[in-house]
C-alpha cells in the first residue's frame, strides 16, 4: 500500500487531505505540533496499524528525521511527502511588522518545507514517488507589505528548483497554491473562501496522475460571486 506522509496535518487543509487520501486506499504518516488534535484525527480515521500520527515541529530538524524514520520503520516506504505546514502573521506589513513573527514565519513556510524535501528525496527516489508542497496565489500577486506573501514567493521559486533538482529520478513536484480558503488559519470565518476539502482533491487529484504526468503548479480560487 502506497504511503501518505502529511505536515501541518492537525487542521484545515493537512486534515482534509489525510481524510481524503485515507478514502484513497494511503497509509497514513501525519505529523503537527498539536498532540491532542492529531490524536483526535487519528482516531476519527480510525487509528490502527495504516494510521501513523506524530507530533513535530517542521522548523526542528531532529523532529522531522524521527518522523521521516518512524515513517518507514512502520511501513517501510514513503511514496507522496505533502509539505503543508505553514503560518500567517497577526501583524501587517514592514513598517508595523513584528520581526519574531517573520523569523518563525520563514522557518516554518520556508526552512520546513526545504528540510522536508531533503529528508523525502532518498525515499521518494525509490519510489518514484512525489513531493507536493502548499504555495499561496500570495506567493504569485504583489501584496502590500506582507512578509508572508513573500514567504510564499520564496518557497514557489524553490518547487521550481526541487524539480530541476530531481529531473531524471522519476519523482515529481507540485506547488498547489489556493486562494483564500476558509479554514482556522484565519481567526474569522471566510465563507467566500474555498473549503480545506477543495485544496485536499486537488492534492488528491495531483497525486492520481499516471505516472508520466506532473501536475507542477496548480492555482485553486474561489469562484467569483454572481453579479446581482
Amino acid at each position: 500500500m502506497a504511503v501518505f506522509l502529511i505536515t501541518g496535518a492537525s487542521t484545515g487543509i493537512g486534515a482534509a487531505t489525510a481524510r481524503r487520501a485515507k478514502e484513497a486506499g494511503y497509509s497514513l504518516v501525519l505529523a503537527a505540533r498539536s498532540e491532542a488534535k492529531l490524536k483526535a484525527l487519528t482516531d476519527e480515521l480510525g487509528g490502527g496499524d495504516d494510521v501513523l500520527g506524530m507530533p513535530c515541529d517542521v522548523t526542528r530538524l531532529e523532529d522531522q528525521q524521527q518522523l521521516f524514520d518512524r515513517a518507514v520503520s512502520a511501513f517501510g516506504q514513503i511514496d507522496v511527502v505533502f509539505a503543508n505546514a505553514g503560518i500567517g502573521a497577526n501583524t501587517a506589513g514592514t513598517e508595523h511588522g513584528d520581526p519574531e513573527e517573520w523569523k518563525a514565519m520563514l522557518m516554518t513556510n520556508m526552512f520546513g518545507v526545504m528540510v522536508s524535501a531533503k529528508l523525502a528525496i532518498p525515499h521518494i527516489k525509490k519510489t518514484k514517488g512525489h513531493f507536493i508542497i502548499t504555495g499561496s496565489v500570495a506567493g504569485r500577486r504583489t501584496l502590500k507589505g506582507s512578509v508572508y506573501g513573500a514567504s510564499k514567493w520564496g518557497i514557489n521559486a524553490y518547487g521550481y528548483n526541487l524539480r530541476e533538482e530531481l529531473k531524471g529520478t522519476g519523482c515529481r513536484v507540485t506547488i498547489v497554491e489556493p486562494g483564500l480558503v476558509d479554514t482556522p488559519f484565519f481567526d474569522d470565518p471566510k465563507p467566500e473562501g474555498l473549503r480545506d476539502d477543495d485544496v485536499a482533491r486537488t492534492v488528491i487529484f495531483a497525486a492520481e496522475q499516471p505516472q508520466g504526468v506532473e501536475l507542477h503548479e496548480i492555482q485553486v480560487l474561489p469562484t467569483p460571486p454572481l453579479e446581482a
